[in-house]
């Protein structure tokens, strides 16, 4: 597994590459828009160019994904943000293509209380196959990913995000971003070897690994199956250092797959929890 973490673009989206390239990242995520806005400028000539060049000089970087604005819910059912949501997603494939990102990472959304999740999630693929369509010669992955289960998400649970992809109309435009802490406290238990690989064998039973693109490597606060979407740095919750070890030692299955950490934030912080995965590696 390729290792890094999402970094902060402050500065200037290319500073995002330097920061990752001084803590030793393998690969990176980003945001690209302003993700507690629905606005966001378009972005300037110069900047895709300092980000492209940026991009050239650390090729080892990759890849390169961004995640979508918290936001946006391709499940809503009020016309208003569920129009703001399609505009918003746009918006962020574009400015991923410009960037030659290969993934943009979301959450699939949140349904309304008095509706089934059946409903939500092919509103969700409706919204997708419009989307794909509109960006037709983009090739940018949509990653959906696997949540919590907190409050009235959606996709926490395998079954939900099959239901979705198989609504895809263009299925080399869609994947999977399994969250390990999310995953976990949607009641996941992959705590011990045997039961990491039945999960894993679960998952391509029904979704397929082939849909597998990339994790989020967090620990827990909350015990497995809270339902709380609350990130630890690795080794200090729930899901503990040598369960980690699993993913990272997953050569047959996930040696190119990016490991993104999204644990609390600060660049000193990612250093060391790198580290600690890392040195998790046994080859």
């Amino acid at each position: 597994m390729r290792l890094g973490a999402h970094i902060s673009v402050a500065g200037g989206k290319e500073k995002a590459i330097e920061r990752a390239k001084a803590i030793g990242c393998e690969c990176l995520a980003i945001f690209i828009r302003n993700v507690r806005s629905w606005t966001s400028k378009p972005l300037k000539a110069e900047e895709i160019k300092k980000f492209l060049e940026k991009r050239e000089e650390n090729k080892n970087i990759r890849p390169i994904m961004s995640h979508n604005s918290y936001l946006i819910n391709l499940a809503n059912t009020d016309d208003e943000k569920l129009e703001k949501s399609y505009s918003a997603m746009i918006d962020e494939l574009h400015k991923a293509d410009q960037l030659k990102l290969s993934y943009v990472n979301i959450h699939p959304g949140n349904k309304n209380e008095d509706e089934s999740t059946q409903k939500a999630l092919k509103r969700i693929a409706y919204q997708l196959n419009f989307l794909f369509e509109e960006t037709k010669n983009s090739k940018v992955k949509i990653l959906l990913e696997t949540t919590a289960g907190q409050g009235n998400d959606v996709g926490y649970k395998f079954e939900d995000l099959i239901e979705i992809i198989d609504e895809i109309e263009n299925k080399e435009r869609i994947g999977v971003c399994f969250d390990t802490c999310h995953s976990f406290a949607a009641g996941y238990d992959f705590s011990t070897i045997d039961k990491y690989n039945e999960m894993f064998d679960n998952f391509d039973e029904i979704i397929g690994l082939d849909y597998l693109q990339a994790f989020h490597l967090n620990d827990a606060k909350n015990v497995l199956g809270s339902k709380v979407d609350r990130h630890e740095h690795i080794g200090e919750g729930e899901i503990g250092l040598e369960v980690f070890g699993f993913f990272v030692n997953d050569s047959e299955r996930f040696k190119e797959h990016p490991g993104i950490l999204e644990t609390p934030k600060g660049l000193e912080m990612y250093e060391k929890n790198l580290q600690k995965l890392k040195e998790l590696r046994t080859k």
